[in-house]
C-alpha cells in the first residue's frame, strides 16, 4: 500500500458531487517549495494535488473554502489526460481516506493541531465562513462521529 500525506492550501471552493448514489467532496491542494536555482536566484515551484474524498460525512464541504490549510491522506493515484495541444498531461490525484482543517490565511500564524480536536469535529456543526478553532469545540468528545 502507498500512502500519501498533503499539506497545503485549497485552491479553490470544494465541490460535492454524488456519483452513482455516493457523495464524493472535490477539491484541490497546492504546496509551493521555495528553492534557488543553480545561479542564487530565488524560485517557486508548487505542486497540485486534485482531491477526491468519498464520504457519506459531507457536513466538512462548507469549510473547505479557498485558502484554507488542510491535511488530507489517502492512497495516491497518476492520471493522464490529452491537453488542448494535443501532448498528454499528467496530474496527481489523491483518493482522500480522510481530511482535516489546519487554518485559513485569514486566521494569521496558527501553530498546527496539538491534538484530534482540530480536526471536523461534527457534522451537526453550524454552517459558517469561519473555522473553529480547537480551543472553540465545546462539545464532549463521546459525540465525534468518528
Amino acid at each position: 500500500m502507498i500512502k500519501l500525506q498533503v499539506i497545503g492550501n485549497l485552491g479553490k471552493d470544494c465541490v460535492t458531487n454524488t456519483v452513482n448514489g455516493k457523495n464524493v467532496i472535490n477539491f484541490n491542494v497546492a504546496h509551493t517549495e521555495k528553492f534557488k536555482d543553480a545561479q542564487g536566484n530565488q524560485k517557486d515551484k508548487t505542486i497540485w494535488v486534485d482531491c477526491a474524498y468519498w464520504t457519506d460525512r459531507t457536513g466538512i464541504a462548507p469549510y473547505l473554502k479557498k485558502g484554507t490549510q488542510v491535511y488530507a491522506e489517502g492512497t495516491p493515484e497518476v492520471r493522464t489526460y490529452p491537453k488542448n495541444d494535443g501532448t498528454t498531461g499528467v496530474s496527481l490525484t489523491l483518493r482522500v481516506a480522510s481530511v482535516q482543517l489546519l487554518g485559513s490565511k485569514s486566521s494569521g500564524d496558527y501553530s498546527g493541531p496539538s491534538n484530534a480536536e482540530s480536526s471536523y469535529s461534527s457534522q451537526s456543526a453550524s454552517v459558517s465562513n469561519n473555522i473553529p478553532q480547537a480551543s472553540e469545540i465545546t462539545e464532549p468528545m463521546d459525540d465525534l462521529p468518528f
